[in-house]
């Protein structure tokens, strides 16, 4: 029976997750089940060395400012401004408000750093004004969710400092290795609305009114609107990859700078910044907790032999590097339609990067194919997390088949990304070794 506790582990996860316990209570629980069969009264030694490794891993510090940039940005005015200015610009054509949604949430996703909360905030701006001008319900869900995936990829990412983290990779680097991707794939996203609006001009109406605004008076709501989040971005992204800033000492930049934007246009009033910092505590303790319960799953999962079953059974299928990284991101790809993200990167991510090394894969080409599965899985139905985001901002007459059908295209998209990637492996890894 002992050969077979690192699959058991993964089947009684599976089952606490889906009778609904909260994933850190079920990374916990297993771990301390299969410790005491393991170890027996010694696994409480065990267990608190995880907890002491999780809390006092350096890079970990990172998360709370970034989500306090993020939770102080969700409430002042910036997101709010920033989307006006794009429809000026936009919404006179065949799927502009579309097409600003999508450029309203890259940008909002490199100025915080959190996926749900880029869905929630251009969300609950979109869908009226979307839904205003009769767009159709599955492009308005697909853009929505697909845009708030790419707080996933685009830096500065509380996914990657946790990726970084547990791979024991430069976070700078991996910010560096995202950013192309990231771009290629807000890129992609806009391509594909406007091709598709411009084929069938009704599921999106343009909006003449808004295409009717006088130069002058766009001039001055875009510069209005767009400076202040570029000069956050370009604070806390360029300090750190200019080496000037730590990441920790970046995020810092970027949660004093997002109140000093918010104390500027007046809008960060006490009850505000209480809000932002109790979202702030509630989010770090949720992901730190879910830290420890991976930490500690991880550990006893190695301690059972289960990363040398696992690196027996791919050496037994004798798989090249390119077969290699297709099977592991398939693994993660299905993972990731039961688990969140954090999790997928706790459990998976210790176990993954031994064969990683011994398969002569680069860890960075890697980590940035795993963060775009990790988004494709961030869609997918049917647990896809996005469409539950979704469901909490979306009126009554958008229902999950909306979703479900609008989802689909910009799958097929990050996985065409993927492959791109795949194929031409400098995509992630030229800009890091041009800076670091």
């Amino acid at each position: 029976m002992m050969d077979y506790v690192p699959l058991l582990m993964f089947a009684l996860l599976f089952v606490f997750i889906f009778v609904g316990i909260p994933v850190s209570f079920s990374l916990i629980t297993v771990s301390a089940l299969f410790g005491l069969l393991l170890f027996g009264e010694n696994i409480f030694q065990q267990m608190f060395g995880s907890l002491l490794q999780a809390s006092t891993n350096f890079s970990l510090s990172a998360i709370p400012l970034f989500v306090l940039m993020g939770a102080i940005l969700e409430r002042s005015g910036l997101a709010r401004r920033l989307y006006e200015a794009l429809q000026l610009w936009l919404g006179g054509f065949s799927g502009g408000l579309a097409m600003s949604t999508m450029l309203m949430c890259g940008i909002f996703a490199a100025s915080s750093g959190i996926v749900g909360a880029v869905e929630i905030v251009v969300g609950m701006m979109a869908i009226p004004a979307m839904s205003k001008y009769h767009y159709d319900r599955s492009l308005i869900a697909g853009t929505i969710c697909a845009g708030g995936s790419l707080g996933t990829i685009i830096p500065p990412s509380v996914i990657v400092v946790v990726y970084a983290s547990m791979a024991q990779l430069s976070i700078g680097q991996l910010f560096a290795a995202t950013l192309i991707p990231g771009v290629l794939m807000l890129v992609m996203f806009m391509v594909y609305i406007a091709v598709r609006c411009w084929m069938t001009p009704a599921l999106a109406p343009a909006v003449p009114t808004l295409q009717a605004t006088p130069l002058g008076e766009k001039l001055k709501v875009t510069l209005k609107a767009l400076i202040p989040p570029f000069l956050l971005i370009f604070a806390v992204l360029g300090s750190m990859l200019a080496g000037i800033a730590s990441p920790t000492e970046s995020a810092a930049v970027g949660a004093f700078g997002a109140a000093v934007l918010a104390l500027c246009f007046r809008e960060l009033t006490l009850a505000r910044l209480i809000e932002a910092l109790v979202s702030t505590i509630t989010i770090t303790a949720m992901i730190m907790l879910i830290v420890t319960g991976g930490t500690m799953f991880t550990a006893i999962f190695a301690a059972s032999g289960g990363g040398w079953m696992l690196a027996d059974f791919m050496g037994e299928m004798d798989l090249s590097p390119y077969a290699l990284i297709l099977a592991l991101m398939g693994i993660v790809l299905i993972a990731g339609m039961v688990l969140d993200w954090i999790s997928i990167v706790l459990i998976f991510v210790p176990i993954f990067m031994p064969l990683v090394k011994m398969a002569g894969i680069d860890p960075i080409w890697f980590a940035v194919m795993f963060m775009v599965v990790v988004q494709t899985a961030y869609l997918t139905p049917p647990l896809a997390p996005s469409i539950f985001y979704l469901r909490s901002i979306a009126p009554p007459d958008m229902s999950y088949g909306h979703m479900y059908k609008g989802v689909v295209p910009f799958i097929a998209i990050q996985l065409l990304l993927f492959l791109i990637i795949l194929g031409v492996p400098g995509i992630a890894t030229w800009l890091p070794r041009q800076l670091f």
